[in-house]
This record gives structure tokens, C-alpha cells and sequence, in this order.
């Protein structure tokens, strides 16, 4: 009986997925941006106790997340032009940045001026550039048939490793930033041990590249990966701004309802984030069986009506700020991973650590742009409560370039054939 060609691919690719400890690896590496990623929003989680013993104002405590947002574009787009992710081993790579990620963000426990706290950050961010791409790209070479699912679960690392400052926060009393500080700087010195002793790359590693300054343009030029980075840059710009101002946006609403509890908002903005880790498994669960596209462009919608409409509940009862909250960071998180995956499918072999960097850094260039934008938008509208309602631009968008790269034939190269 005649086998078709098609059904030979998808078994060979079945075949090609079976890398003995694949799945232990993805736990390290996951395990590793947890522990690396606790610095991201530490800054952030304590602004209520930073604003008040540094006698900061809402822009201030802008600049101390947008400083690691800033210096995350920098470090991602250096590192792109360098080439660096296809040039450096990953665990090297992700060690160093790492290791340089606690030093930086335990420069706060000094209580320096306001300029040096936003320089720190900004060397926090561009380090944390040379932790997240790498891992990206290190997981995808242990998997090929159900990558989307792996990469979702590093993303889902993130949005844990994102959150956990304000679980420090909380345990820590809701008084102490500086416990929140060591504990994040600690957990980074640990992930640069983990990342340096335990991860490696896997047998289906893509093409060694040497360093050429040509290599942004030709991934500029690819238009199926151009589209897949700008669903993604639709994501970027709701997400991060979203997780920045959570808890603020959690205290204004909780005080219109009568309660005061800076530690409930703390928990609640934790349970908002970490839950994206829900939403990372799902989504690459599901990109995997149904495409890339469908997937992302059905989370896009979700979270980008949750940003319209959380406003409705500002000031309602507290469970249904928790319940709405959770809905939206499961949504919100969905699609991240499956651009990156999408990337990683479309690109060329020597171009995959480049492009994924390109992505990333411009992805979070945009996102400095949003979290500035919310206070002045707070401003504007007298309060806090319609002001996500801006971010729900950038799903709209990303719909757009899902709907555009599906109808191409390369979205065939994505998920074997489901796009």
C-alpha cells in the first residue's frame, strides 16, 4: 500500500521529537527563568513602599520598570546585530546574564539616587536580554512537533518568575521592599548556577552562524516572519503595561469598593500574572493541534475585550475583580509563546537566534511606550479605572497580522502544516 508523502513527514517529524531528556531539560530551563525573571517586576511589585520611602511619584516608579524595559531593547537589539544567541552557547549565555541580573538588582538595597536606581535597571534589562531569547532558542532545539507547547512553557516561566515579587511581597509583610530585592537577587544567582551546570543544547540544533551585520535585514525582509513579529508587537503592547499597573490599578478599584488592603492587592496582582502560566500551557497545547494563527488570534481577542472591559469592574466586589483578573492573565499570555515559536519555524536555521532577539527587543521597545503612557492616560480620564482600555490597540493589530499570515503558503511551515 502507497504511503503518502505527507504522512511520512508528520512521522518522521514524530520520530525527530523523541530526544532522550527533552522534557527534563525544559524543567531546567523553566526552573531557571523562574529563579532569572523574579528581578523583572521587583521594582514594580514594592512601588507602593519604594514611592513611599524614596518619596517617588507615578512617573518616577514608571522609570524604575521602563529603565529594565529600555535596557532590555538595548541588550536584545545589541545582541542581535552581534549575533551573540547564534554565535555563544545558550548556557553560557544565560549564566552570565544571570549572574549580572542579581548584581544589578540588588543595587536598590543601596538606596541610590533616583538616576542611578534607573541606570541599575537599565543594566538589569539589557542582561536579562542575553537570559530570555537564548532560552528560547536552546528549548527549541530539544523539540520539533510539539515546540509550541515547550515554548509555552518557558513563557510560562516568565509570567510565573514575573509574578513572584509580589508573592515576596506579600510574605514579606507588604513593608519590606528590601526582602523582596534579596530574595529576586538571590533566586538570579541561583538561575546563573542552574543555567551554567545544567542546561545544554539539544540534538536538533539549528545552523552555527559567524557574525554578519546582514543578518537584521535579511530577517527584516522575510515578510512571514515580519507578520509573526507584529502579532506579536499587538501582544507587547497590553501585556506588560498591564502587569506594571496591576497592583495599582487592583488598590484604586479594591478603595472604590471600600476596602484598603495594599497585601490583598498584592496577592490579587499575583494571581493576575502568575495564572498566565495557565494560559501559556494552553496556548501551546492548542497552537500545536489547531495552528499558530487560530490560537493566537483567539487569545488576542479575549484579552484585548478584557482590557475594554475592566472598568465595568473597577469597584465591584473583590471576587469579581479575582475572577476577572484571572480570565484576563490566562488571556493575556496565551499567544505570546506562539509568535516566538512561529518565528523560530519561519525563519532560516542561522537566523533563528537573531530573529528571535530582533523580535523580543522590539516587542519591549514598544512595551516602554505603553507603560509611560498609562499615568498621563490616568491623568487625563481622572482615574484609573477606563485606562487599559487603550491597550486594547494592540490585540486589535495583532489580530490583523494573524488574519494576513495565515492566507500566505509559508504559514505551512508552522506546527506541520496547522496554521
Amino acid at each position: 500500500m502507497a504511503v503518502a508523502k505527507s504522512d511520512v513527514a508528520a512521522a518522521g517529524l514524530r520520530l525527530r521529537d523523541e530526544a532522550v531528556g527533552r522534557w527534563p531539560m525544559l524543567g531546567v530551563v523553566s526552573l531557571a527563568l523562574v529563579l532569572a525573571l523574579t528581578t523583572w517586576f521587583s521594582a514594580a511589585a514594592t512601588a507602593p513602599q519604594l514611592a513611599a520611602d524614596w518619596g517617588l511619584s507615578a512617573a518616577d516608579l514608571a522609570w524604575l520598570t521602563n529603565g529594565v524595559q529600555i535596557g532590555f531593547v538595548a541588550g536584545a537589539l545589541g545582541a542581535s546585530a552581534l549575533g551573540l544567541p547564534d554565535i555563544v552557547a545558550a548556557n553560557r549565555l544565560t549564566a552570565a546574564g544571570s549572574a549580572v541580573v542579581a548584581a544589578a538588582n540588588a543595587v536598590l538595597l543601596l538606596e541610590p539616587s533616583l538616576a542611578l536606581a534607573v541606570a541599575s535597571r537599565l543594566v538589569l534589562g539589557a542582561a536579562l536580554a542575553l537570559v530570555y531569547p537564548p532560552a528560547l532558542k536552546l528549548v527549541a532545539t530539544w523539540f520539533v512537533a510539539r515546540r509550541g507547547l515547550a515554548l509555552g512553557t518557558v513563557t510560562g516561566a516568565v509570567a510565573f518568575g514575573s509574578a513572584l515579587p509580589h508573592l515576596f511581597n506579600v510574605t514579606a509583610g507588604g513593608f519590606d521592599w528590601r526582602l523582596v530585592m534579596i530574595a529576586s537577587s538571590l533566586s538570579s544567582l541561583l538561575a546563573a548556577g542552574i543555567f551554567l551546570l545544567f542546561a545544554a543544547d539539544g540534538p536538533y540544533r539549528f545552523e552555527s552562524a559567524s557574525f554578519d551585520p546582514r543578518q537584521i535585514g535579511r530577517v527584516l525582509a522575510d515578510r512571514p516572519v515580519m507578520l509573526a513579529m507584529a502579532g506579536y508587537f499587538g501582544h507587547m503592547w497590553e501585556i506588560y503595561a498591564m502587569w506594571t499597573w496591576l497592583v495599582l490599578f487592583v488598590n484604586e478599584a479594591l478603595a472604590a469598593a471600600d476596602v484598603v488592603d495594599a497585601q490583598l492587592a498584592s496577592l490579587i496582582a499575583f494571581g493576575g500574572i502568575s495564572v498566565g502560566t495557565v494560559g501559556c500551557f494552553l496556548g501551546g497545547w492548542l497552537s500545536d493541534r489547531v495552528g499558530r494563527t487560530a490560537t493566537s488570534g483567539l487569545f488576542l481577542l479575549v484579552s484585548g475585550g478584557c482590557a475594554i472591559a475592566a472598568g465595568f469592574v473597577f469597584g465591584g466586589p473583590p471576587w469579581l475583580l479575582v475572577a476577572f483578573m484571572l480570565v484576563w492573565g490566562v488571556a493575556v499570555t496565551g499567544d505570546s509563546a506562539q509568535f516566538s515559536t512561529a518565528v523560530t519555524e519561519l525563519s532560516a536555521g542561522s537566523r533563528v537566534g537573531t530573529a528571535l532577539s530582533l523580535q523580543i527587543g522590539l516587542g519591549f521597545a514598544l512595551t516602554t511606550v505603553s507603560i509611560a503612557l498609562m499615568p498621563y492616560v490616568a491623568a487625563l480620564l481622572g482615574g484609573w479605572r477606563w485606562v487599559f482600555a487603550v491597550l486594547a490597540v494592540g490585540p486589535a493589530i495583532g489580530v490583523l497580522a494573524t488574519v494576513v499570515l495565515r492566507r500566505m503558503p509559508a504559514s505551512l511551515k508552522m506546527a506541520a502544516g496547522r496554521r
